[in-house]
């Protein structure tokens, strides 16, 4: 029988978490302050966290972790690009740790979220019980060209690759990555508003498979798209501050933790190839494929392939937790 989301919770506590540098991040816990602790990390980078998130995970069982990452959200500053590295989030993540009083948890995270919950297992992996990932991302120039290259991506699209492109006359740089950044982050604001609804309405089109017609005056927010348009692209130019291939030359720190990876099979923002590559470097790795669904997180098939994989992944804590 197919799962559906948990029903709708409030979280009970809510804070904005100093962590140097001119942040402070937004931080919540939902649940079951005893259960098993478990943090979502969002996508994006950028992205922001949702309500929904907390939905994933049985509130009877689970102690729900969730966060905006740094200059998103609703952190403070936001957007903000000054000290917002990979390894200044890493650090925030182990700094919510501490500030919890948590001796270990569960490390989930969709889309960039595993890109940051696999960096942070390798720099801590004493810190984390198991892994939950859904949508891989590794960070790597095959990624990026996928997204934002003709040879990607755009040949699956091609009436929404050509929109991307020249919705945007004034892109001047031969790359479609450091153009989008150069209007992002410069100082005409009406020209870097429409560029962000431009990069979120590319991303929002190749999410998902359930949701089809998505056109401009579906981007509503436009705070959320400056943030997610305006935080990735300073990533994503930078090559999310990572050396190129750093996650699986890494990956030994972390191949005893065991993990179960949800990716849909038609995913088109992060490409399937890219999980299943993953999952042969690392042992303890099992590999779920959705066989109707995109990226989109909530899509029907990712949300029975994740509630499934929280579930299983509470009850074998509590059995390792019962064997010591």
């Amino acid at each position: 029988m197919s799962r559906v989301l948990f029903p709708n919770i409030a979280a009970y506590q809510q804070e904005w978490l100093d962590v140097g540098d001119g942040h402070q991040l937004y931080l919540e816990q939902s649940g079951n302050p005893d259960g098993i602790a478990v943090v979502y990390l969002h996508g994006g980078p950028g992205g922001g966290s949702s309500k929904n998130y907390r939905r994933y995970f049985d509130p009877e069982k689970y102690r729900i972790i969730l966060f905006d990452q740094r200059g998103c959200g609703r952190s403070k500053p936001s957007p903000s690009l000054s000290h917002n590295t990979t390894s200044h989030l890493i650090s925030d993540i182990e700094t919510i740790r501490k500030h919890l009083h948590i001796s270990q948890w569960l490390v989930t995270g969709g889309s960039w979220g595993t890109t940051l919950a696999l960096l942070y297992g390798i720099k801590y992996p004493e810190r984390v019980l198991a892994f939950i990932l859904r949508g891989i991302f590794l960070g790597t120039t095959a990624e990026y060209d996928w997204l934002y290259t003709q040879s990607g991506a755009a040949g699956f699209f091609p009436e929404y690759y050509r929109e991307f492109i020249e919705q945007r006359p004034d892109i001047k740089s031969a790359s479609i990555l450091q153009g989008y950044y150069d209007l992002l982050t410069g100082n005409n604001e009406i020209a870097a508003i429409a560029a962000s609804k431009a990069w979120c309405l590319w991303e929002l089109r190749l999410s998902t498979i359930e949701h089809h017609h998505i056109e401009p005056h579906h981007i509503t927010d436009a705070h959320q798209a400056l943030c997610m348009a305006k935080v990735s692209s300073h990533y994503f130019v930078n090559r999310c501050f990572i050396e190129e291939g750093e996650i699986l030359a890494s990956i030994d720190k972390i191949k005893a933790i065991p993990a179960i990876v949800v990716h849909g099979r038609y995913d088109m923002v992060c490409q399937l190839r890219v999980a299943d590559q993953l999952v042969q470097h690392w042992p303890n790795a099992q590999l779920l494929i959705l066989p109707k669904a995109g990226h989109g997180g909530f899509e029907s098939q990712t949300i029975d392939g994740f509630c499934k994989a929280a579930d299983t992944m509470a009850n074998f804590i509590a059995e390792q937790g019962s064997k010591k």
